[in-house]
């Protein structure tokens, strides 16, 4: 009776090492590609040094662009409390565009679905590792 719930322990474990291993590399894979495209839809993003003034009760950030022309745009609340007392700043422009900034050279969305579609391919890997481990180990 023991030798057989073993064995259906073992078969258990090894079908949860299957499913994690199925899942976490096929969905790292579909999630990587949407991290993908969502990269590219994103654009291109130039760094330059930005000029912080306070212009009535908004922060606004100017800079000159790789063209010679001047951008500015207004920063958003969270981005107006990190620039709260600061003259200059480095940033980011999106290219073509002059009232477009940011303070990160990816942007959020990108970042968290690349990291993401790392933890579910590492979640793959570690199980598909575990059940080649416990093949051994039992053989």
């Amino acid at each position: 009776m023991i030798e057989r719930a073993g064995g259906l322990m073992d078969a258990a474990l090894d079908a949860i090492l299957e499913i994690f291993s199925w899942v976490g590399l096929g969905a790292g894979a579909v999630v990587g590609l949407v991290a993908l495209v969502l990269w590219a839809v994103d654009g291109s993003w130039l760094p330059t040094r930005g000029v912080v003034d306070q212009d009535e009760d908004r922060t606004v950030v100017r800079w000159f662009d790789d063209d010679g022309g001047v951008g500015g745009a207004v920063a958003s609340h969270a981005d107006a409390e990190r620039l709260a007392g600061e003259s200059m700043v480095d940033i980011w422009y999106r290219h073509g565009s002059r009232d477009r900034f940011r303070l990160t050279h990816h942007s959020p969305g990108v970042r968290a679905a690349a990291w993401l579609a790392a933890g579910l391919a590492m979640l793959g890997v570690l199980a598909f590792a575990a059940s080649g481990i416990l093949l051994f180990v039992r053989g």
